[in-house]
């Protein structure tokens, strides 16, 4: 489907949905005819159990309508696990380069100078560089499991600058006919306050994990629970050392109290013996009261313990190993290094090949693609790494100023060549011939000759 019949596509959606006031656009009963066949335009994204907070669904009266509203994005970060798994998700990505190809044959070309390679490798818009926009693009796609960034065009049309979008302001609506299939737009909040239904020509939309292939889950809805417990173990911390690590305490009286001096005896209480400020202060009671405190052992409760398991669990709903939010009970030094390669492999990896086959789908013309280069992760101390390059030297796989490269370092004259014959000899090279090493032979002396054959001669 070309530009113009996804623009008459828009336009017919647009005609088939009302809004219902909520910023999602709803189905119409009234079939409304595409370019070829009927559409059937419905919603996609806010309607599964995954994304909308207030819809009838099956999760939703389960239980998420007892939970209230979700725990949000800040309450979630102010827990240190989750807010540490973040942030090392996010750097880590980042930190790969994105890299433009072009296929040749049987290799590949590096393609730098394209408006859309110097746009995800350097610059991606005139505030935010790179680094800082692949960080919240995989943030969004891990918070909120989408991602939405404007596109910008050139005067060729080409893509040339990016802007994210809000994801919590992107509702998906799929159009269907028997002719194109599948066609998506976009009803999205703009930065400047709009609200346009956009085509894929003007939004690049990343969905996260998704069950549908078209919205990711949220993953704050689907684990408030895990969060909502997470956070309230640090928030029981704060209130326990704010109350001068007291419990709870009961005033009793013998005779009867109204109200309204209950509640002022209570505040007066509060005032004069809680917090860190009035620890040591003496209490004079009169009326004949009597202060009584409820005991409240955190170790029978096993409160350390609560806050440990909670760590390993947000580690293991971001996919990253217990040590990496600085959960070191059972790490030992041949583990920890183990599970690094494993975040590499296990989780980061899918991160990378889910945004660049965005990228490819989105951007790349015929015969190219992108792909991240992760090489930088996964490089281990400086002795595995030289040992690694003297191999591949020696095997022919890699000549001395490839390994610069990776190391940083400028080439250097006749860096370029390959070796084989385990590193003795240059490839395409007339082998030389073979050193005699052996010492040279001395030659032996000559006998003397006695005084009787010196007369005979």
């Amino acid at each position: 489907m070309g530009f113009f019949e996804r623009a008459r596509a828009a336009g017919a959606a647009w005609r088939a949905g009302t809004d219902d006031g909520s910023g999602a656009i709803v189905a119409s009963d009234e079939p409304v005819g595409l370019p070829i066949g009927p559409a059937q335009p419905a919603i996609v994204g806010e309607v599964d159990g995954l994304n909308d907070t207030t819809g009838m669904t099956v999760l939703n009266l389960l239980g998420g309508g007892s939970r209230g509203m979700p725990i949000g994005e800040y309450g979630a970060l102010s827990s240190p696990a989750v807010l540490r798994a973040l942030e090392v998700l996010t750097g880590l990505f980042a930190m790969a380069p994105l890299v433009y190809y072009k296929r040749e044959g049987e290799g590949k070309v590096r393609v730098d100078n394209a408006p859309q390679a110097m746009m995800l490798r350097t610059r991606t818009n005139d505030v935010q560089n790179a680094f800082l926009f692949k960080e919240l693009l995989l943030g969004d796609l891990i918070m909120t499991g989408r991602f939405g960034g404007y596109i910008h065009r050139d005067s060729l049309y080409r893509p040339a600058k990016l802007t994210r979008v809000n994801p919590h302001g992107i509702a998906p609506v799929q159009s269907w006919d028997k002719a194109d299939g599948l066609e998506v737009f976009y009803d999205t909040n703009l930065p400047d306050g709009s609200r346009e239904r956009l085509t894929r020509n003007d939004l690049w939309f990343v969905p996260g994990f998704s069950r549908d292939g078209l919205v990711g889950i949220d993953r704050l809805k689907l684990l408030q629970d895990t969060l909502e417990a997470a956070t309230a173990t640090s928030a029981f911390a704060a209130r326990f050392w704010k109350n001068n690590a007291q419990p709870s305490t009961i005033l009793t009286a013998k005779s009867k109290v109204e109200k309204e001096e209950k509640t002022r005896i209570r505040n007066d209480w509060k005032q004069r013996f809680s917090g860190p400020n009035n620890a040591g202060e003496v209490a004079v009671l009169d009326q004949e009261m009597e202060a009584k405190l409820l005991s409240h052992d955190n170790a029978k409760s096993q409160y350390v313990e609560v806050r440990s398991f909670y760590v390993v669990e947000i580690a293991r709903a971001f996919g990253v190993p217990p040590h990496v939010v600085f959960e070191l009970s059972r790490a030992t030094f041949s583990n920890i290094e183990q599970q690094s390669l494993e975040l590499i492999l296990l989780s980061m990896m899918g991160h990378f090949e889910r945004v660049a086959a965005a990228a490819t789908h989105q951007f790349a013309e015929e015969d190219h693609f992108f792909e991240f280069l992760p090489d930088a992760l996964l490089k281990g101390d400086i002795k595995s790494r030289y040992e690694a390059y003297g191999a591949a030297i020696d095997k022919g796989i890699l000549n001395p100023n490839e390994v610069r490269r990776r190391e940083n370092m400028n080439d250097r004259e006749g860096g370029d060549e390959y070796r084989v014959g385990s590193g003795s000899q240059v490839e395409g090279a007339k082998p030389s011939e073979p050193v005699d090493h052996r010492p040279p032979e001395t030659p032996k002396p000559k006998p003397k000759r006695s005084a009787d054959d010196e007369e005979d001669a």
